[in-house]
């Protein structure tokens, strides 16, 4: 029994130390940043719609680079095939990706399986992009977002959205969650003052292409 007991605390040990090393590989900013966002979001999750307008005033109000990673929850229905529809209008231009993403958390409450297809024909239409019968063809699309709920199951994601302010250099931690996001612009100030600034690069892109965090 106390051979079981050492063995089981030595695997939750390991998995934990696993799991602190991905975080801090995945948690730090675009190379030539010194300060960023990254979120584990779900399209069909309330909580990341209210959390939206925040995110993206912070990106405005400090220039920092927005790293989104997809983490669609089982409860949601269509959440995923959502997921797969903004990383093929992040595929046409990482601008319209954006904004498809922030559209779908405008219109969460009228979006359902049945009409997730439609809504995302009208939102082509409306930027003048095809969207095709087959959006993901060869799987690839779906082969990233699944990537991406992996990489947060590794990292001990259980919750969206869950929020970081990561850098690439500073005397405490590299990465915060940002629990309370009443106090998010208090940790993007600190990081900042502690990492020397926000970027090496001469402007903070707005957002990635998803195949930019490859």
């Amino acid at each position: 029994m106390k051979r079981l007991f050492a063995f089981v605390v030595v695997l939750a040990l390991a998995s934990a130390a696993l799991a602190q090393d991905v975080k801090s590989q995945v948690l730090r900013p675009p190379a030539g940043y010194k300060v960023a966002l990254v979120a584990f979001e779900d399209l069909q999750c309330p909580d990341c719609g209210r959390a939206e307008p925040l995110l993206e005033e912070a990106v405005n109000t400090y220039h920092i680079p927005l790293v989104r990673h997809d983490f669609p929850l089982p409860m949601h229905p269509w959440a995923f095939q959502g997921a797969v529809l903004a990383r093929y209008f992040d595929t046409q231009s990482p601008k319209l990706g954006e904004e498809f993403r922030r559209a779908v958390y405008k219109n969460q409450a009228s979006i359902s399986l049945q009409n997730l297809r439609p809504f995302a024909e009208s939102f082509a239409r409306a930027h003048n992009v095809e969207l095709p019968f087959l959006v993901d063809p060869e799987g690839k699309l779906t082969a990233e977002v699944n990537k991406d709920r992996d990489l947060g199951t590794a990292i001990g994601i259980d919750h969206t959205p869950t929020i970081y302010v990561v850098t690439a250099n500073r005397q405490s931690d590299p990465f915060v969650e940002v629990v309370d996001r009443s106090n998010l612009f208090t940790i993007i100030e600190q990081a900042i003052r502690e990492a020397g600034g926000t970027r090496n690069a001469e402007r903070a892109p707005r957002r990635r292409l998803a195949t930019e965090k490859k």
